[in-house]
């Protein structure tokens, strides 16, 4: 009888991160001496003027089917938690049940520069996106006051897309046991056709258009989560479960919370203190010897030297820093 050896078994893969979560690497490091510390220019955006609004809207939804079904034999006893986050498609950025909120904003005292098409023109903003309009009016009058002049904006926000709703439910199962439950449900709490509309005012101040050579920017950003309850906070009322199938369907009170921010920015240069590039390590490669580098040396002859500390021992400096 021939015995034949079994193949090892391969140990299982080593995760790279065991965690769920995790931990980010920026690539700066610094010895904590204030003699590394160099004057660096940067081309950044000024903000000049900013304001903030926090604007709420409720959308009441009926008979909304709720998935999985109840276990057979199951009856509710009560709700655990309730939980709702802003339904994204990451495949289809374009997809209309993507919770959105586009903004329309009309000037009075100032207007929003066009092309000849009659089209506003939008140049690029910190997030790399065309998010910026620029902004011209008459700044005279409070240019001779070394003042900066107001202008005045009507603002209306359109909200369309769905929710994710997620119920935890306390539920008695078929053997008698206390066990939680979990249902959820994509729901719509407006349509690209119907929209929920909030309108509100807004008054900011730009800087002198004849002592720059940009004009100012307008720049507006929202951001939306919503919350989510019983219609009338009532488990008989708003609750309906069909005792064949064990379908969920409920009746909610959706609070869609939205803050928009709108500033005023401006090109601007400006010298930081600087403690030198980020250098990343690399993941090695077994097979290459060297790599190209991703950005250029610094060749500036004017370059400022590091900052001067009178006393030649800082390690006083040091101890400082480290309190």
């Amino acid at each position: 009888m021939n015995s034949q050896k079994k193949p090892d078994r391969k140990p299982d893969p080593i995760l790279p991160i065991s965690d769920r979560c995790c931990t980010a690497t920026t690539g700066c490091e610094w010895d904590r001496s204030l003699r590394s510390v160099v004057t660096e220019p940067v081309f950044v955006q000024k903000v000049y003027d900013a304001t903030l609004f926090n604007l709420q809207a409720l959308s009441s939804v009926n008979n909304i089917r709720f998935t999985p079904n109840l276990p057979r034999g199951s009856r509710i006893l009560g709700i655990v938690n309730m939980r709702c986050r802003r339904f994204f498609n990451p495949s289809n950025i374009k997809d209309p049940r993507n919770l959105v909120v586009d903004s329309e904003t009309i000037l009075s005292g100032g207007e929003f520069v066009k092309d000849k098409e009659g089209r506003d023109i939008e140049v690029v903003g910190p997030d790399g996106l065309i998010s910026e309009k620029l902004i011209y009016a008459d700044t005279t009058d409070c240019d001779e006051e070394n003042l900066g002049t107001p202008v005045f904006g009507t603002q209306n926000i359109k909200v369309k897309g769905n929710v994710v709703v997620e119920i935890d439910f306390l539920i008695r199962d078929s053997r008698d046991r206390r066990v939680t439950f979990t249902a959820s449900a994509n729901i719509p709490v407006a349509s690209v056709n119907t929209p929920i509309v909030l309108t509100n005012f807004f008054e900011l101040c730009i800087p002198s258009i004849k002592d720059s050579a940009f004009f100012p920017r307008f720049i507006e950003f929202c951001n939306i989560n919503c919350e989510t309850r019983l219609a009338t906070n009532s488990i008989g009322r708003d609750i309906m479960v069909n005792s064949e199938t064990g379908a969920i369907n409920l009746d909610l009170i959706i609070a869609l919370c939205i803050s928009c921010e709108k500033k005023i920015v401006l090109p601007a240069q400006l010298c930081v203190l600087s403690t030198g590039f980020p250098q990343l390590s690399p993941e090695t490669s077994p097979i290459c010897s060297s790599f190209p580098s991703l950005f250029p040396k610094q060749i500036d002859e004017t370059r400022p030297r590091s900052l001067e500390i009178e006393n030649e021992d800082d390690e006083g400096y040091d101890e400082f820093l480290e309190d």
